[in-house]
């Protein structure tokens, strides 16, 4: 399972991209980030998108995407998979003739560019050789992690934005190769994550003590970039193993 970083910010800024993980070149987590990493003979590999919830920062460049195949005048469709809330929300407010055409009518409705596709949590479903799992989080909108399981047996979950949750973690029982998971501001912010539905480190500590099996691999994203430093500095307070704050551009192998 290769996964390559194309942003991995809470913001956007020059040498920050907004949140978005592309898994062996055809499947992208989020989409915060695609065209100012990947150029159009890479963005015409992408097939399936999961969405972990509607935030602006998730799905900022899924419009772009859809108008870049419609340019290049190929025979290609993309597959959304996410809730019927953030499905609902990409209709209604991205994809209706007003903000952005509707590239789930174009060019047609039975051969579209988007294909919604609603996924239910806690039900599998299968994207190439990839078993994934959908479970609920706790964030200021309707918000699912995923769990991505290879067919040698790895496991990958993702968290985008999430506060403390609990079905996750009561749900996974298997060992975890790799955990992508938020931590967005630093402990003296808790009471404002709490409520915006982010970690903190100290928040993050109590969601792995929720884990029966620590992951082989923690990665850390969706950092603000102006408390990148602090929180860094807290997250090694913790003494956890093999725990490091994702960049742009890095690449991992789960």
């Amino acid at each position: 399972m290769k996964i390559k970083v194309l942003g991995s910010s809470a913001v956007e800024l020059p040498n920050a991209n907004l949140t978005s993980f592309l898994v062996d070149d055809k499947i992208l987590i989020d989409a915060g980030t695609i065209g100012a990493v990947l150029d159009e003979d890479r963005q015409w590999k992408i097939r399936h998108v999961l969405l972990s919830h509607s935030h602006l920062d998730h799905i900022k460049d899924l419009p772009f995407l859809a108008d870049n195949i419609s340019i290049s005048r190929k025979k290609h469709s993309v597959s959304v998979y996410s809730s019927p809330e953030v499905n609902n929300a990409l209709k209604k407010n991205i994809f209706n003739n007003v903000i952005w055409p509707d590239f789930t009518e174009i060019p047609s409705s039975d051969n579209p560019i988007i294909r919604l596709k609603n996924i239910k949590p806690g039900k599998p479903f299968t994207i190439d050789h990839y078993n994934i799992t959908t479970y609920k989080v706790n964030h200021a909108v309707p918000a699912v992690s995923y769990l991505l399981e290879d067919r040698k047996g790895k496991r990958l979950i993702y968290i985008g934005d999430a506060g403390p949750s609990n079905t996750i973690w009561k749900s996974v029982v298997k060992k975890i190769h790799g955990l992508i998971i938020e931590a967005s501001l630093p402990n003296r912010y808790k009471s404002m994550a709490l409520e915006t539905g982010h970690l903190t480190p100290e928040l993050l500590a109590s969601e792995l003590n929720k884990m029966k099996h620590t992951p082989e691999m923690i990665f850390i994203t969706h950092c603000k970039p102006g408390y990148r430093k602090k929180i860094k500095e807290e997250l090694k307070k913790l003494n956890i193993l093999n725990i490091r704050i994702l960049k742009d551009g890095d690449e991992l192998d789960i």
